[in-house]
């Protein structure tokens, strides 16, 4: 074995280590937990308002997706902020530029999948409604990871 192999082994062992003890420690869990709580008061919150511009103000779905993508991302950031990772908190506009630049991540990801289920027959609630739940991962490794580290 060359010492680059042996390297970047060693470097894996320790990658591997610290993400057993993550896994294990009680806090990540207890964070996670408060995450989901605060994704599903954003999930509510951006079902209604996506139902809301599309039925009632009839805006296009990718429209409804948008404006209920921006009331959501702000309850969440506030949410998450205050109590999520409230021992995590940095400067406000730093640590609300990446939690920006996480959801428009997210964001994309769900405009994609949404436009994909809704051309694919599926009704578009039920679409937007699938989408949220499966870009959550992605969201929550983010903002868990940059948006609101140390």
């Amino acid at each position: 074995m060359s010492s680059d192999e042996s390297v970047g082994s060693s470097a894996l062992a320790r990658s591997r280590t610290r993400a057993f003890r993550a896994i294990r420690a009680r806090h990540n869990w207890i964070q996670l937990a408060k995450f989901c709580v605060v994704g599903a008061s954003g999930y509510a919150v951006n079902l209604c308002v996506y139902i809301f511009a599309l039925d009632v103000l009839e805006f296009d779905y990718r429209v409804a997706a948008t404006v209920s993508f921006l009331v959501a991302v702000a309850n969440n950031y506030l949410l998450n902020r205050i109590w999520t990772f409230r021992h995590e908190r940095g400067h406000i506009a730093y640590q609300g530029l990446r939690f920006l630049v996480v959801s428009v991540t997210v964001y994309c990801a769900n405009l994609l999948l949404l436009s994909a289920l809704v051309s694919s027959g599926f009704g578009k609630i039920v679409s937007q409604a699938c989408a949220v739940v499966l870009v959550t991962p992605v969201n929550f490794i983010g903002n868990k990871l940059w948006s609101f580290r140390r």
